[in-house]
């Protein structure tokens, strides 16, 4: 009876293996003809404009009148804002090899609320690079993701990040300053403790994950190492799929003092000869803080040869208009 059960719970298993990836399948099935078709629709509408048929009858009420017309004749989806969305798409992306195939329609609707190409080419190739739904690609753009990035680098590194993506290949490429964490819904002005904000970020662990970035795996939290008889405790361990190494974490709700780095010293050496495997690669340390001194940090990183970084954490969106006025002044400055 055993037998026959599990044969059966088999072909059970395979037969909705099978209909889950034929769901899949037809799911990007229809949206690559809608991408396609909005494209076209784009096309076509554009391609009237330019010819100056608009002009002729319906002037600057085309987009009204053709709304009307196709809701008419093919009901629901042609409002003239997805009417005005499908002609800004072709404006957009010109060349229908240009259009990236992995996205939704829904995925571009928001890539195209981005006027500045480099970003938007940048959130374009990042989303698909992190696999990101439409909800996360918000997330990071409402994060000014791209600027803060942007902002560590020259202007051959920020447009490399507009044409590339941003590919991590070394410690200082997994490490953002400033991390954003307003998901945490911490109102700016109220005091939390460290063992409260850890506790936030448990409880928002997969937008925490994104905020940090791609390669990134939870390990564990009040991670224990033992010095004979001391006992210390980490309070966040990560472990990176790309670097393949162990990131520990600290954090810190007032401004990092020289002991606190320090202190991550002691960690990372004690997971170099405690905890790394043959395949690891040299553990790095972030602390997170409020508040940073960066002279202070200068000094107290000098000489250290563990991979050390203090990063400060923000309970709020950042100013986007600022952020890019200051990526656009670092390119022409560079230009």
């Amino acid at each position: 009876m055993n037998t026959l059960q599990s044969n059966y719970n088999n072909l059970l298993n395979s037969i909705g293996s099978t209909i889950e990836t034929a769901r899949q399948n037809a799911v990007r099935a229809i949206n690559s003809e809608l991408v396609k078709s909005n494209w076209e629709i784009g096309r076509h509408i554009v391609e009237y404009e330019q010819h100056g048929e608009e002009r002729a009858e319906y002037g600057s009420n085309l987009l009204a009148v053709l709304s009307k017309d196709l809701k008419q004749r093919y009901g629901k989806g042609f409002g003239r804002r997805n009417i005005l969305d499908m002609r800004r798409f072709y404006l957009a992306y010109p060349k229908w090899q240009a259009v990236p195939a992995k996205l939704s329609w829904t995925h571009i609707i928001t890539l195209l609320a981005i006027s500045d190409e480099n970003s938007r080419k940048f959130y374009e190739k990042q989303a698909i690079i992190e696999n990101w739904g439409y909800r996360e690609l918000d997330r990071q753009i409402k994060s000014s993701l791209y600027e803060r990035l942007a902002l560590s680098k020259d202007k051959k590194g920020v447009l490399k990040l507009s044409e590339l993506g941003h590919i991590i290949t070394d410690a200082e490429e997994a490490v953002k300053d400033p991390y954003v964490l307003d998901f945490l819904k911490i109102p700016q002005e109220n005091m939390v403790t460290e063992k409260a904000l850890e506790q936030k970020i448990i409880d928002n662990l997969q937008l925490f994950l994104l905020e940090l970035g791609k390669g990134f795996t939870f390990v564990g939290r009040q991670y224990k190492i033992s010095l004979g008889k001391r006992h210390f405790y980490i309070d966040l361990v990560f472990y990176h799929r790309i670097l393949k190494c162990f990131i520990l974490i600290d954090l810190k709700i007032k401004e990092v003092e020289h002991h606190d780095i320090g202190q991550m010293n002691l960690y990372l050496n004690y997971f170099k000869s405690e905890e790394n495997v043959v395949d690891d690669n040299e553990p790095i340390g972030i602390i997170l803080s409020a508040e940073k001194d960066e002279v202070l940090v200068e000094y107290a990183t000098g000489g250290i040869s563990n991979k050390i970084f203090v990063s400060k954490y923000q309970l709020y969106l950042p100013d986007k208009k600022e952020l890019q006025r200051k990526v656009q002044a670092l390119i022409a400055k560079e230009g």
